[in-house]
């Protein structure tokens, strides 16, 4: 069975309670219970991790790596357009991932707009909410059994 793990990055701790406009009304920890049901229906196992330091965020993508971690899907949160230290993780291990922002980055600021993540990843679900996430875990099922062989 494959494993997945979910990294979150800076102040998702406060899903539910910051800006809902922006992020919706769920909690991160609501999300991951969606996300630990479908992933059980889907055949797979997901981890969670979040971590308002980019530090940890980097430290766990490492660890990843030597878990033998099959995908990840992360939201980076501001780290997004800042953080060249959790790119080079990602890019260091070559673990595919999913980018996922519960708003459309692109419909914001200037300064969101831009991500360091997007060009390295199998793909980027931005805007749709919550259910952004279980896209993205349907996306990973399909890429694990689409590559099953390979």
């Amino acid at each position: 069975m494959a494993t997945i793990l979910v990294l979150n990055g800076p102040n998702m701790n406060l899903l539910g309670r910051r800006e809902p406009g922006h992020y919706g009304a769920q909690s991160l920890p609501e999300i991951n219970k969606r996300l630990t049901a479908l992933a059980k229906d889907l055949g797979l196992k997901v981890q969670f991790f979040q971590s308002n330091a980019e530090h940890e965020l980097v430290e766990r993508v490492h660890k990843a790596l030597d878990e033998a971690i099959r995908f990840i899907i992360i939201n980076p949160a501001a780290l997004t357009h800042t953080s060249v230290a959790l790119r080079d993780a990602l890019a260091a291990t070559a673990l595919p991932f999913i980018e996922v922002h519960l708003s459309n980055i692109h419909a914001r600021e200037a300064f969101r707009r831009t991500s360091y993540f997007s060009d390295l990843a199998a793909g980027v679900i931005s805007g749709l909410g919550a259910v952004g996430y279980e896209l993205a875990l349907r996306a990973v099922a399909h890429h694990i059994e689409k590559h099953k062989d390979s």
